[in-house]
């Protein structure tokens, strides 16, 4: 009897912690608007890479991909209207003005992390690369932690908030 109770008290444990995890995987999924993007310097000095209202869409599936673009609010219109014949200065513009990356991801519940496995990237840099980055939900609002910024220094860390649509 005594090993039924200890088997049982494990299964519905085990169960649990399967809800939990699964919840968290439902809650992520779908579409989400961004918010906002706050570089954080060491020294609690904050940037905003992208300014005060960026744009910007988060996808996640059920079958674990997920695709993220973030721009500026605010972009100048290329002058030329080609991309090919843009100008040292419009093209800076809009790399340091975007970020996109897609690829797989997957949710570390007990960890509140969220692992992005990088595709591909407009920084190539992150191709390739495997980043874990801290999460929270609060009020309908996806708020994770980069650690490894597009900035290139480790003194920087960013954090993303993001609105369910």
């Amino acid at each position: 009897m005594r090993n039924t109770a200890i088997i049982l008290i494990l299964l519905m444990t085990f169960t649990s912690a399967i809800a939990q995890k699964s919840a968290i995987q439902t809650e992520i999924l779908g579409s989400w608007t961004l918010v906002s993007v706050e570089n954080i310097n060491s020294d609690g000095k904050i940037n905003l890479p992208y300014g005060l209202n960026p744009k910007g869409i988060l996808f996640f599936d059920e079958k674990g991909n997920y695709a993220i673009e973030i721009y500026k609010n605010e972009r100048a219109k290329i002058i030329s209207d080609d991309k090919n014949k843009c100008t040292p200065e419009e093209n800076a513009s809009i790399v340091q003005g975007s970020n996109s990356h897609f690829g797989k991801y997957e949710v570390d519940a007990d960890n509140n992390a969220i692992i992005f496995k990088i595709t591909t990237a407009s920084f190539p840099n992150w191709e390739g690369t495997i980043q874990k980055r801290a999460y929270s939900f609060v009020n309908n609002e996806l708020k994770y932690v980069v650690t490894n910024t597009t900035q290139g220094e480790k003194s920087i860390t960013a954090e993303v908030v993001w609105k369910k649509l």
